[in-house]
């Protein structure tokens, strides 16, 4: 059974979000400020994190580098707060997709089937490739700097992981998104531009002119090794 962890604050929210998640056959485990999410994520290992920026004793984004400082689990922020940069922030600490409240529970359910299949992808079947001084390990799912961990989102590393099964020819936007977040955000395009950014801040030396990974304007994107 999926393990949930639900973060958020309103218990009325919180409750709704506990029968529908036990009604669709998820087991939830719920915290109501960030410090009981960081002990719960610690002793109960959710499968995947639900969590509400807007905590009274930590920010969201604290908490998702407190997780993410041992964690690749997926986490999926949800949050009244609209702010473009918000968002950003969010992604960049660390969590996997960002949903809007008010929200629907169609989508909602959608993007947490997606965040857990995310989690669990099976790795491609050569196992290691060489990008300059970085060792993308495909297998274990790891990037190394020499002796140094580069620690990517699952989101992140499912896109890498495309890019890389298909190196050195072009992804199309479609397909990655088909495969990393699921065919119903075939169109939403901004998410790769926003997780590229990303990647290249981590593995490019410089991410203002990739030497790895390339755009092919309004096409898609390539792995060069």
């Amino acid at each position: 059974m999926t393990r949930v962890l639900v973060v958020d604050d309103d218990p009325a929210i919180a409750r709704a979000l506990r029968i529908n998640l036990t009604a669709q056959g998820y087991d939830v485990v719920s915290a109501a400020d960030g410090a009981s999410a960081l002990r719960a994520a610690a002793d109960r290992h959710p499968d995947v994190v639900v969590l509400d920026l807007g905590l009274p004793d930590l920010d969201g984004a604290d908490v998702i580098a407190g997780i993410r400082g041992w964690s690749p689990v997926p986490i999926l922020v949800l949050s009244a707060r609209t702010d473009s940069g918000e968002k950003v922030a969010a992604l960049d600490a660390g969590a996997d997709d960002y949903v809007t409240k008010p929200f629907g529970m169609d989508e909602l359910l959608a993007r947490l089937r997606a965040a857990v299949r995310r989690g669990t992808a099976a790795p491609a079947a050569e196992p290691v490739l060489t990008l300059g001084e970085l060792t993308v390990d495909l297998q274990a799912k790891r990037v190394r700097r020499g002796a140094e961990t580069v620690h990517l989102t699952p989101t992140e590393w499912g896109i890498l992981e495309m890019l890389a099964e298909h190196r050195g020819k072009l992804v199309g936007q479609r397909e990655l998104l088909r495969r990393v977040w699921g065919p119903q955000y075939e169109d939403n395009r901004h998410y790769l531009r926003v997780y590229l950014a990303q990647l290249r801040r981590k593995l490019e030396p410089d991410p203002a002119h990739p030497r790895f990974l390339h755009t092919e304007a309004g096409m898609g994107y390539r792995l060069d090794v």
